[in-house]
């Protein structure tokens, strides 16, 4: 056992576990995901490898029963060629474009080095919580769109 005074090393606090995360940061953690899936994409494409996200999905067999299978996660890549030639990325979340800066919803990159950079900073500033105010919008818009067929 160590000595009494090893405890003193260590600094306590009195807090209490929050029972559930508040949504700002589950927002947060979703698009930061998302970005690391794009990320992941983007490098297996310049390495000429396959990046494949697994899902757990339920299935119904030719019995009748249930089971739980993976299978891959089709993932869309973000980044496109524009008009002019140019490597376009455009941040969504869930199915909304999101406006990073009002009034522009595309960034504009020079290759897919340049595209990496800037999905890795984009997700720096979402975990930062710089982009909050741009994904609070996308998700009324996302809300939206679930509310109008009620």
């Amino acid at each position: 056992m160590g000595t009494p005074n090893a405890l003193s090393n260590l600094q306590f606090v009195d807090a209490v576990r929050p029972r559930s995360m508040p949504a700002v940061q589950q927002r947060r953690n979703k698009l930061s995901n998302k970005l690391w899936e794009q990320i992941q994409l983007a490098r297996s494409q310049i390495e000429h490898t396959h990046f494949v996200v697994k899902r757990r999905v339920t299935v119904k067999d030719v019995e009748g029963n249930y089971k739980s299978i993976e299978r891959p996660k089709r993932i869309k890549p973000w980044w496109f060629m524009a008009d002019d030639g140019t490597l376009c990325l455009s941040v969504f979340y869930g199915s909304k474009r999101i406006e990073i800066v009002p009034g522009k919803t595309s960034i504009c990159v020079a290759n897919m080095t340049d595209l990496i950079d800037a999905l890795e900073l984009l997700k720096s500033e979402t975990e930062a919580g710089n982009l909050d105010v741009a994904i609070e919008v996308a998700s009324g818009a996302l809300k939206m769109n679930f509310n109008k067929y009620k």
